[in-house]
């Protein structure tokens, strides 16, 4: 009997579950194929939804986060004047405007790269496109045929590093940090200085060849020299670089980084966008910024005579400043958030990279293109880079005393 009770409501369960498969099937049965088509059509539109919703969030993210983005329609503007009137003044202007939150952009899209990498690679992707924006300027002045402009674009972009930048961060950052001893890595910028008066010497070596008359064929050995001096720099600057990511990447990473976010201070940065998300804006923020540099260019010389105001100016002080605008700004609220190593890797780093590659690969593209491109950056514009370099390289010296970074007393 035992066994008897004891298989009888196994057997219930089964029937009863047997029961409610055979309900399930019959409710099946009775769904037509229109109200089976409108359920899966619902189950689409909720994965649409959903797709639809991350892109909305990744469009946000991108251009709705950074109020410079109201800009991007200077852009467009100079791109339909550029056909509609000859105003090149107006032209150049637009696309000054226009270039700046693209530039701003661009660092955002190599950060959130950088995050998916390695730090050996994302240091290499932040060296890379840390100046992208003057070596696309210089490429399209180059290609023009403008090779004053061109010299006087990256100078003027070291002048403002060195300078401008420079001096805003110890500025603010004395005033910000009035009562705090900002502190830095004196062994880094010691280094840094040295490379900085590299690149002097191998820009003053064929100045001081073409002033003082002494080659053999007038222009073809100036023209020799450099692009041998440019070799040199490529390999030096590259070495630097391999010797900056591999072994020193934990102890010189604000010689690395130009964008940093100082939320990472307690724990580790979370990607904002995908990586793949982050390659397609790469591409299309660094053709948008070579698109508008090409009118930049091509408008150069109409604004100079519509504004009144000479070509040199608009090389040396406008377009540097313009060009890297974001991480000018970057490195002065470092400096005000107590982060003064940071603020000079951004400025001196940023020089060392012009100098040493942004200048080497313009002459270097130039020999491949057959434009006659060199190191001979005139007398003027030789001295005022190695009294500059001079001066910082003196500044980093005496900076071991705190008189001038303790304000607060």
């Amino acid at each position: 009997m035992d066994k008897i009770n004891g298989t009888i409501p196994e057997s219930t369960n089964q029937v009863s579950s047997l029961a409610s498969r055979a309900d399930e099937f019959e409710d099946e049965a009775l769904v037509t194929p229109e109200e089976l088509s409108t359920r899966t059509g619902g189950f689409q539109r909720n994965a649409g939804s959903m797709n639809w919703g991350t892109f909305d969030s990744m469009m946000k993210t991108v251009f709705l986060k950074s109020k410079l983005n109201v800009l991007i329609v200077c852009g467009l503007l100079a791109i339909l004047l550029n056909y509609v009137t000859k105003r090149h003044d107006w032209v150049f202007l637009l696309s000054m405007l226009g270039i700046i939150p693209l530039t701003e952009r661009l660092g955002f899209a190599t950060k959130q790269l950088a995050l998916f990498t390695s730090p050996i690679v994302g240091g290499l992707l932040n060296a890379a496109f840390s100046n992208a924006t003057e070596l696309i300027i210089s490429i399209h002045a180059l290609r023009s045929g403008k090779l004053r402009v061109v010299q006087q674009c990256l100078l003027g972009s070291i002048l403002s590093n060195l300078l401008l930048v420079l001096g805003s961060a110890f500025f603010s950052g004395g005033l910000a940090c009035g009562k705090i001893m900002q502190t830095f890595n004196k062994a880094d910028a010691v280094v840094n200085s040295g490379l900085l008066l590299m690149a002097v010497m191998g820009l003053l070596i064929p100045a001081a060849l073409h002033y003082t008359h002494s080659e053999i064929h007038s222009g073809k050995s100036e023209l020799a020299l450099s692009r041998f001096s440019s070799c040199i720099m490529l390999v030096a600057y590259a070495s630097y670089l391999y010797f900056q990511l591999s072994n020193n990447r934990h102890r010189n990473e604000a010689n690395v980084r130009v964008i940093h976010n100082d939320e990472d201070d307690n724990g580790d940065e979370v990607p904002e966008i995908s990586k793949w998300e982050a390659m397609a804006w790469l591409a299309v923020f660094t053709a948008c910024i070579s698109v508008l540099s090409y009118y930049l260019v091509d408008a150069i010389h109409g604004a100079s005579k519509g504004w009144n105001i000479p070509v040199a100016f608009i090389s040396v002080v406008l377009l540097p400043i313009v060009a890297n605008s974001a991480g000018h700004a970057c490195a002065v609220m470092f400096a005000m958030k107590d982060k003064l190593g940071i603020s000079i890797g951004v400025a001196i780093g940023s020089s060392i990279q012009i100098s040493m590659f942004g200048i080497p690969f313009c002459v270097a593209m130039g020999w491949v293109i057959g434009k006659p491109m060199d190191l001979n950056f005139h007398l003027f514009e030789t001295a005022s880079l190695l009294t500059t370099v001079l001066v910082v390289a003196f500044l980093m010296q005496i900076l071991r005393k705190p008189i001038l970074l303790h304000c607060g007393k």
